[in-house]
């Protein structure tokens, strides 16, 4: 069975050798129709300490580190690439 992978934003670097990562996702509502935000924070392992608060990154699920932890992070999103037109 293949590993999830989401994409979401570090909002805590604070504890040692982990990362709260807030992932978003747009989701259509049942009723009314209208395209909304739902989001949802995941402990994820860093074993460096090398990602910081403010940052994109890409986590995959894993077997289970601790209790809440569940989840690795694989990469750095790349987000401030200069765009080619420019």
């Amino acid at each position: 069975m293949p590993k999830r992978v989401l994409t979401g934003t570090v909002v805590s670097d604070k504890t040692d050798k982990t990362v709260v990562v807030k992932v978003e996702r747009r989701v259509k509502h049942a009723l009314y129709g209208k395209i909304i935000k739902r989001s949802k924070k995941y402990h994820a392992h860093d074993e460096a300490n090398e990602f910081r608060e403010g940052e994109t990154v890409r986590i995959e699920e894993t077997k289970p580190i601790s209790k809440l932890k569940t989840w690795k992070v694989i990469e750095r999103v790349d987000t401030h690439a200069t765009p080619s037109h420019v």
